[in-house]
């Protein structure tokens, strides 16, 4: 699963990164530990070109009677997104991708859980695929969204069984065209990123909880 990311870089680098038309318009806070049923940065593709704007990180489908259900669903299989009701016509109709600029897994020895943080060789920023839904009852509307998973590569395999799926800059655009719905096309951006392009160290514990959101999370130990 991820259940945990960070997205510091500059605003103007992340503008550029992602071909952002109204990033001015958003409030920017750096976060070094983003946690499920907060509020996180998304995008979608529209005709102007590429919006950003904040969704609950846990998805709530349209038809749910309860919220709460988010909580259950802060990830995606990819192995089964076009089955899974809650998933599979967001899957055709509902993609967005949710920057980032590293990720944490807890590698457990025994008793205890060391965190480790993922990122890019370079240390720029990235995108998870994503999908995304709007929710309303008795005058309450709440955007969601759900990072989508797959297998993990060798890099993170030593730590976690699964990753979140990080598209390269090119796949990124087909994620993002609603005109694309073919399930195996999709289907097929959605792998392990390569493990030569990524680097994993330790990190401060401090990342075990949401209340700490703090640059020293990101040192290495």
């Amino acid at each position: 699963m991820c259940g945990r990311y960070s997205l510091f870089a500059p605003r103007e680098d992340l503008a550029v990164r992602f071909g952002l038309v109204d990033f001015e318009e958003i409030e920017w806070v750096e976060r070094y530990n983003i946690a499920p049923s907060q509020d996180v940065l998304a995008i979608v593709r529209t005709e102007v070109g590429n919006k950003i704007g904040m969704l609950k990180w846990g998805l709530i489908p349209s038809w749910a009677a309860d919220p709460k259900i988010g909580y259950k669903m802060i990830n995606a299989r990819a192995e089964t997104i076009d089955q899974k009701p809650s998933f599979r016509t967001l899957f055709k109709r509902r993609r967005c991708i949710i920057p980032a600029d590293g990720f944490y897994e807890w590698k457990k020895e025994g008793a205890k859980k060391t965190p480790y943080r993922f990122q890019l060789n370079s240390k720029e920023p990235f995108s998870f695929a994503g999908l995304w839904d709007r929710w309303e009852q008795n005058g309450t509307i709440v955007h969601s969204c759900t990072i989508i998973t797959t297998e993990a590569n060798s890099l993170v395999k030593d730590v976690h069984d699964r990753m979140p799926v990080i598209l390269t800059k090119e796949s990124e655009s087909e994620w993002l065209d609603r005109k694309i719905q073919d399930e195996h096309e999709l289907k097929s951006l959605l792998v392990p990123f390569r493990a030569e392009e990524m680097q994993a160290y330790p990190v401060s514990p401090l990342v075990n909880s949401p209340k700490n959101d703090v640059k020293e999370i990101v040192n290495s130990l």
